[in-house]
């Protein structure tokens, strides 16, 4: 699989300038995804259960929360409509009768219940063992990032820009199915974008202002309509502080 030296070499073209840090064309790590609700009664475990994943160097946890049951009495904070879109995408792609919460997806490859106990470890050693045959990524500068040549999935392939707040923190519900409680969360997904197409090629790609300060990325390349992902990158939220389009 070649590298993305095609790209670097034609920096100059791009405008981007010097490599912004080449230590990280990085071994993908395993993507795990949580949908959830601050009105579904069994996603609190969940949460906590993925949010304990962010301590390894190994895993990419990102909990994404959804909106569908928020007319049970109470607006989930975090829940953005484009979240739910992602679910449903998948929801067709696994052929699933209906959207559902707590629900993981991992890799994009494999999808379970999140209260079930021990499903998600199961699932978790299972990709371990079969780690994405990424293709190299690396950052440009604080608004680029590189994407290198690979296989394209059936259908063909797009790059995702995740921001998420990597500190954790607690939300105290005070309607609905759990009145009361308090919730934990690490990894809350704030912005989801669509960089643009892979066609397995080296490209590079812009990315927009974040609207929130602090927030952590990731860069994901995955088949189209909720298909299986083929690299993954997690840049740390001090390398992307410069972050305004330039």
């Amino acid at each position: 699989m070649r590298s993305v030296a095609t790209i670097l070499s034609g920096l100059a073209l791009l405008g981007a300038g010097a490599l912004y840090n080449p230590a990280w064309a990085a071994k993908a790590p395993v993507v795990v995804e949580l949908f959830t609700a601050q009105g579904c009664s069994s996603c609190g475990s969940a949460n906590a259960a993925v949010a304990a994943l962010a301590e390894r160097d190994d895993v990419l946890p990102l909990i994404f929360s959804v909106d569908y049951w928020d007319y049970l009495g109470w607006k989930d904070t975090f829940a953005e409509a484009e979240f739910t879109d992602r679910q449903r995408a998948y929801e067709k792609h696994f052929g699933i009768r209906e959207v559902f919460t707590p629900q993981v997806v991992l890799n994009g490859k494999v999808q379970g219940s999140g209260a079930k106990a021990g499903a998600l470890d199961t699932l978790l050693a299972a990709q371990a063992k079969a780690r994405i045959n990424s293709p190299d990524m690396q950052a440009l500068s604080p608004t680029r990032i590189a994407v290198g040549s690979g296989r394209v999935p059936a259908g063909g392939a797009e790059v995702w820009l995740v921001r998420f707040d990597p500190n954790a923190q607690q939300v105290s519900v005070r309607r609905g199915d759990n009145r009361g409680q308090t919730l934990d969360y690490r990894n809350v997904v704030r912005e989801l974008v669509r960089l643009g197409p892979w066609a397995g090629k080296p490209r590079a790609y812009r990315l927009p202002a974040t609207k929130e300060d602090g927030l952590s990325t990731a860069i994901l390349v995955q088949g189209v309509r909720g298909g299986p992902l083929v690299g993954a990158m997690a840049i740390p939220a001090d390398k992307t502080e410069d972050s305004a389009p330039r």
